[in-house]
């Protein structure tokens, strides 16, 4: 596991864009946008237990994510590692709601089930222009 520092850190801990990239079955990249954020050395994001993504990654954890910074689009970082983890139910809400403060100010609205998956770094790189 590679040690999130520097901007890659605070990239990753703001309110920017990111992008995670999981593998289709047939072996096809499939990469959606989402709110990330930062629990210890891990990456974290959330979805739908149903979703494309959470499918996916039962399949196949490994991930790539992209993150551009929203005030200056030509910093940026890449990430690529594996869901080594998942949280569900309160545990998981807190999570959530840490990071929907984040984007949002406030808690996450409640009403749809969510999963947290925890990505461990591998590879790490980041770009400023």
């Amino acid at each position: 596991m590679v040690m999130l520092q520097g901007p890659v850190r605070e990239l990753c801990q703001a309110a920017n864009q990111a992008h995670v990239a999981t593998v289709l079955p047939d072996g096809a990249p499939h990469s959606v946008p989402v709110w990330i954020g930062v629990e210890g050395e891990l990456v974290v994001f959330f979805t739908g237990p149903g979703s494309r993504k959470a499918r996916n990654i039962a399949g196949d954890p490994r991930v790539a994510i992209s993150i551009t910074d929203r005030e200056q689009p030509f910093r940026m970082a890449m990430i690529r590692g594996r869901v080594v983890d998942r949280v569900e139910g309160e545990d998981g809400w807190e999570i959530i709601d840490r990071v929907s403060a984040v984007y949002t100010g406030g808690p996450y609205p409640r009403g749809e089930q969510r999963i947290v998956f925890l990505v461990a770094p591998e590879h790490v790189t980041t770009t400023a222009y």
